[in-house]
């Protein structure tokens, strides 16, 4: 309010002055002079005119600018909330992987540019016993951890889901056929290395099944997916915690 005030009396100051400058610049020249009521006229008009106005105008662009920056601020929290919204539908709440459907659209991307490389299909072995032996605290514990693992692996050409329970999949770009199996192994001690604790501090036995298949040019995305999890069900037939892999 301060700052439309002391723009309202400058305005007044200015048009005083302009007032002033014009009669006593033509007045003359018409055979007049400015004195008595002329001169009060001079001063008083403008400042009551001007101020009065300015004080309107100024309040009214005041307001304008604040309902602007509300406006924008606003637009920038739905903007952000959408963002989030949108991230949300894409990832799982517990993993903060990809979800099901967001992991497929992504590798139909992939088919569609051509990449090639390994896709994993992988299961955690008797994963209702470690929720009804140690709590379902302890089987989040694993999902999360599990998560943390595969999410080391996300790149430009890589890709990590859960896609239901205690599946996941796992797509890494550019990798060889002997270079997958590695691959599949590293993943495999990693998730059996994990240390988890249950609500007792006793130890949470973890492990994985894991089927593979290399994707080649052009690859169906739902057609290597059924291939992985094929092998992932030998995996499990041959004793679980091992790799299976075709191309």
């Amino acid at each position: 309010m301060r700052i439309v005030i002391a723009k309202s009396l400058f305005t007044g100051l200015l048009s005083l002055l302009a007032s002033l400058a014009l009669s006593f610049a033509f007045v003359p020249m018409l055979g007049g002079e400015v004195a008595g009521a002329g001169l009060v006229m001079t001063i008083v008009c403008p400042l009551a005119i001007s101020i009065p106005a300015s004080a309107v105008l100024y309040s009214q662009s005041e307001r304008i600018r604040r309902a602007e920056a509300m406006a924008s601020d606003a637009l920038a929290k739905l903007a952000a909330a959408y963002e989030e919204l949108h991230r949300q539908s894409r990832h799982d709440g517990l993993t903060g992987l990809l979800n099901r459907s967001a992991f497929m659209e992504e590798l139909q991307t992939f088919s569609r540019e051509g990449v090639t490389g390994a896709l994993i299909f992988l299961d955690l072995d008797h994963f209702k016993s470690i929720n009804d032996r140690h709590g379902h605290a302890a089987g989040d514990e694993v999902l999360r951890r599990t998560g943390q693992i595969l999410a080391t692996y996300d790149g430009q050409f890589n890709i990590a889901g859960r896609l239901g329970g205690e599946e996941f999949a796992l797509f890494q770009g550019g990798l060889t056929v002997d270079e997958m199996l590695r691959w599949c192994e590293d993943i495999r001690e990693l998730i059996e290395g994990m240390d988890v604790r249950s609500a007792s501090r006793s130890s949470v036995p973890v492990s994985a099944s894991i089927g593979a298949i290399h994707c080649a040019p052009g690859f169906d995305p739902h057609g290597c997916l059924r291939a992985a999890d094929i092998n992932l069900y030998e995996a499990k037939s041959l004793g679980r915690n091992r790799v299976v892999s075709s191309i």
